[in-house]
């Protein structure tokens, strides 16, 4: 386990563009956190990391479920599954699908779906620990 510390949202979006340099296509990747944690943060920093989108175009995917960004060599699919109770409800939204070698899943609140969870997945667990300061610890296969 590798931990940081961010002070602002700034850091943790940096965090994230230096982390996509370290994901390889057909990863998953499970982020974990609390509301506001900085989970999507996290996620703007590693769409420019991948140049599939602008921070300022990452938004949370918590009422589409899914938002895919489309970068030269890698598309990234953001999915949210906060509203998301059952596993019948998780089948429908066809993650499996999405798998490919030219994908990544970036996959907030998948700890909810123990199939989702593997050692093989990234995992990387964000913790507020004052208002702009984050624990961000990253859990690698």
């Amino acid at each position: 386990m590798t931990t940081f510390q961010t002070h602002s949202a700034e850091e943790t979006t940096e965090l994230g563009r230096r982390l996509a340099a370290e994901l390889k296509p057909g990863s998953i990747v499970l982020l974990r956190g609390d509301l506001g944690a900085g989970k999507t943060t996290m996620v703007k920093g590693i769409a420019e990391g991948f140049q599939a989108a602008k921070a300022d175009d990452v938004t949370s995917p918590t009422f589409t479920l899914v938002h895919e960004y489309r970068g030269p060599d890698i598309i990234l699919y953001h999915i949210d599954l906060y509203r998301i109770d059952t596993q019948r409800e998780l089948d429908t939204l066809g993650l499996d699908d999405l798998l490919a070698p030219n994908c990544i899943l970036l996959i907030e609140w998948g700890e909810k779906f123990p199939r989702l969870q593997s050692e093989q997945n990234l995992e990387i667990a964000l913790e507020r620990v004052a208002e702009t300061e984050r624990r961000i610890m990253l859990t690698t296969p």
